[in-house]
């Protein structure tokens, strides 16, 4: 811990020539006198370190002295500072390096400050929702980066019974402030049932099972190996970003098992493309048929149940009309006629003029 502590003070002093005692006690989060121990053991090791006397003193570097980057211009520098968005590597446990990472990148910029790297900034969880850090987030992390095995206890659903998998880790998803971990159950690591199969229904023994989707936050234990494992071929051709556009594809068309034809006006077909879920409002713009004599056209849209197709039609209002099924067009008729009557006289407590 002490020697990386000393590279981020030797980076610190290298990005920003000179730097307080007091400064470099807050960057690194130690006491001062930790930061004149950790000097005096860069000036012991030979790094030309000094401190300057006075009110305007501080530690610096031996003028020319620095250790640079190779094979990086400027732009591919302030390019990867943007791999350092510090909130997720936070949450996952990788900010010491991280951090190590970006003086080094800065380093190699020459300590001037990166500007492009300080108008990007990730703001992952969803809006009107908070997104607590799943406690065993950073030994997944751990598993995840060193390629090793991970002992989990997994809870499916809130009101299932817990159960264990040795999994291959093959990378982590963060999707609106919700953390997920692809892996695959190991062969070699869990017993099969007497199918053959593993408990949750993949190839167990010799047979590669299929990579599968944890969420991190329902984890009840998890636990990495002390050596990564050895890849096979499901392991080194698997493409993490590809898997996750076609499972999050499969999984939001999976959602949507109704469907509701509608008559749009011109002005309803906007709002399809403003107000609905994008995957239900593409497939039902794609189904719309000519327009009849009043402009508006027919379309089916897929919606997960009645009760959510009825708040999705409220948001149309006037400009959509439920044509099937008749249950939800008489609920809907049902809420007009209670919003008209809102609407046909004054507010109650308001003087009619």
């Amino acid at each position: 811990m002490r020697t990386a502590r000393a590279i981020s003070l030797l980076l610190l002093l290298q990005a920003r020539r000179s730097m307080t005692g007091a400064e470099l006690a807050a960057e690194l989060e130690v006491s001062e006198r930790t930061v004149q121990r950790d000097v005096l053991a860069l000036a012991e090791a030979g790094v030309p370190v000094y401190a300057d006397r006075g009110r305007a003193g501080g530690y610096r570097l031996l003028d020319g002295y620095r250790t640079r980057l190779t094979g990086l211009d400027r732009t591919e520098a302030e390019v990867l500072l943007l791999a350092g968005l510090p909130g997720p590597l936070q949450d996952m446990g990788l900010a010491d390096p991280a951090l190590a990472a970006r003086l080094k990148v800065t380093g190699e910029l020459g300590g001037a400050p990166a500007a492009g790297a300080r108008r990007f900034h990730l703001d992952a969880p969803g809006w009107f929702r908070d997104a607590p850090v799943p406690p065993l987030l950073a030994e997944v992390a751990r598993a995840v980066w060193g390629g090793r095995l991970l002992r989990a206890r997994y809870r499916r659903r809130p009101e299932a019974d817990p159960v264990e998998r040795v999994l291959r880790p093959a990378g982590l998803v963060l999707k609106a402030g919700t953390w997920y971990l692809v892996a695959r159950p190991d062969g070699n690591g869990e017993e099969p049932d007497g199918n053959g199969k593993e408990p949750d229904g993949t190839g167990g023994g010799g047979e590669a099972a299929a990579h599968r989707v944890y969420r991190v936050d329902r984890l009840l234990a998890a636990e990495p190996s002390d050596r990564p494992f050895a890849p096979d071929g499901a392991d080194a051709d698997f493409d993490l970003a590809a898997f996750w556009e076609a499972r999050a594809a499969g999984f939001a068309r999976s959602l949507l098992r109704e469907t509701v034809t509608l008559r749009l006006s011109p002005a309803g077909l906007v709002l399809v493309r403003r107000l609905l879920e994008p995957l239900a409002a593409r497939e039902a713009l794609a189904s719309a048929g000519e327009p009849d004599g009043q402009g508006r056209v027919t379309v089916r849209l897929p919606v997960e149940s009645l009760d959510v197709g009825y708040e999705e039609v409220l948001r149309l209002g006037p400009e959509a009309e439920v044509l099937e099924p008749p249950a939800l067009r008489q609920r809907l008729a049902e809420a007009a006629a209670r919003t008209a009557a809102l609407y046909g006289a004054p507010p109650a407590d308001r003087p009619q003029r």
